[in-house]
């Protein structure tokens, strides 16, 4: 008896925890931004005077080169990339700018990445600009903040 009180009070405070970060502008649904995000976002490129496309996903891109060959990658392909993520204020949060290409299976990165690189083809490069449902959300993750705009600038080596 004991035990079903205390899981039913942990329920609540749960419950109650994650409507409060929704109040605040929590993040919740990732792969949807909200048209408050995209609106941020269209003014951050707007105010910058970055000339890039509106996808209707939710994300601005720039293809600097589209890549060669026929084939873009699919969500079950292994993309090997050299990368770097920025803030708005133009803090790098990572790279690979010292150091070798990075492999990961497309369908693991955040949802910007998996909606981008496939504009690509091998050899492309793009910069994506992206509003925290296709990031990080309202988590965050390391030095990146909660409900932060990420922009990427990525070359799709090979997959």
């Amino acid at each position: 008896m004991k035990m079903k009180i205390v899981l039913s009070v942990a329920v609540c405070v749960f419950s109650l925890y994650s409507c409060l970060k929704s109040e605040k502008g929590c993040v919740t649904n990732y792969g949807s931004p909200s048209a408050t995000e995209v609106a941020t976002l269209r003014s951050y490129i707007t105010a910058n005077s970055i000339t890039a496309a509106e996808d209707p996903r939710g994300f601005f891109y720039r293809i600097s080169f589209a890549g060669t060959g026929t084939d873009s990658p699919t969500a079950a392909d292994s993309v090997t990339i050299h990368y770097k993520g920025t803030l708005t204020d133009g803090t790098i949060f990572d790279s690979t700018a010292t150091g070798t290409p990075r492999k990961f299976l497309l369908n693991d990165l955040i949802t910007g990445w998996q909606l981008g690189l496939p504009l690509l083809k091998k050899g492309g490069v793009i910069n994506l600009y992206l509003p925290p449902s296709h990031g990080y959300g309202c988590e965050g993750q390391g030095p990146i903040p909660a409900n932060a705009i990420t922009i990427f600038n990525v070359q799709l080596e090979d997959f």
